[in-house]
């Protein structure tokens, strides 16, 4: 393609599971005395949008209008996710909040670019919360282009079939992130969007591309999708829609970090969707703009201008 769509008039509604990445970045010179272990001498503090939350930043980034519908815990933590969305200023987000969980916190050390430790903390919400985020979702759907359910398996999906279902007869596309071996409930979506180690885990193995080909169709063709988008790390991406299968390699360049990259990749398909692209050039630019956060540290955003600059236009 030789231009960009324009992004301002998409409008993305996101369901899913949220969480606060926390960064403790610092340098390390020693070992603690009291274990085998480096100490990390803390000299700054990020907060960042994780899980459905960033793909929600990374729309908000290319310049989309974005809903947001996810759980929360009544905490600090709560509160500090939704201040970062609110900053981003095209993220309408609505976090119900849960009195008996914790709000999702994925703590990360890192000294020298280098991710040390990750300590998660998380409980799963409960079902009346999920509920209320339920009726929420019928309310938003009208005003959606795209429907992203972004599944991180922390239990904030319980309803995930039956949002598909309504999503799908009032006309919209369906864009799953996808989680675990259990797809089934994923059936009826537009497209699924897993990456290499989760469709073998669903899929079995493979040996050929014609191998891979006819596992993909056969997944696709199972849960009545219109299309199935594999993501294959350093092999790039594969789009696969009935009896066609389209290649896009990985766009050659420095890797810092790939966490977070499959939200970009999400964000970007739904928004160049709503914005009137077909699917082969909607995963063009995703692939490009996965080429660009990968560059990034920590889970990390990319503009609309970064893309046209990439592109060279």
């Amino acid at each position: 393609m030789s231009a960009l769509p324009k992004f301002d008039g998409a409008k993305i509604l996101v369901v899913g599971d949220v969480m606060l990445d926390r960064y403790w970045f610092g340098d390390v010179n020693r070992i603690s005395p009291e274990a085998p272990v480096p100490v990390l001498k803390v000299e700054r503090i990020e907060e960042r949008p994780g899980g459905a939350a960033n793909v929600a930043r990374n729309i908000a980034a290319l310049g989309a209008q974005c809903t947001l519908l996810s759980v929360v815990g009544a905490d600090e933590a709560g509160d500090c996710l939704q201040r970062l969305l609110t900053e981003q200023g095209k993220v309408e987000a609505l976090l119900h909040r849960d009195n008996t969980i914790s709000t999702i916190i994925k703590l990360r050390a890192v000294a020298r670019h280098q991710q040390l430790l990750r300590i998660d903390f998380e409980t799963p919400p409960s079902h009346e919360v999920l509920n209320a985020k339920l009726a929420d979702f019928r309310v938003k759907l009208p005003e959606a282009d795209v429907v992203i359910l972004s599944d991180y398996g922390k239990g904030g999906l319980a309803h995930i079939a039956e949002m598909i279902r309504l999503a799908r007869a009032a006309g919209k596309r369906v864009l799953v992130d996808p989680k675990g071996d259990d797809y089934a409930r994923y059936r009826g979506a537009t497209l699924l969007t897993p990456n290499r180690s989760e469709f073998r885990e669903v899929a079995g193995s493979w040996k050929t591309e014609a191998e891979l080909n006819a596992k993909a169709e056969q997944l696709r063709t199972e849960l009545q999708l219109d299309a199935l988008l594999v993501t294959r790390s350093e092999d790039g991406m594969s789009l696969y829609r009935a009896n066609e299968a389209l290649h896009e390699p990985t766009q050659t360049r420095e890797v810092f970090d790939v966490s977070g990259a499959g939200d970009t990749v999400i964000a970007t398909l739904a928004v160049m969707l709503a914005s009137g692209a077909d699917l082969p050039d909607a995963m063009r630019i995703a692939n490009r703009a996965a080429g660009i956060v990968v560059g990034k540290l920590g889970t990390a955003v990319v503009s609309r201008e970064e893309i046209i600059q990439d592109m060279g236009l």
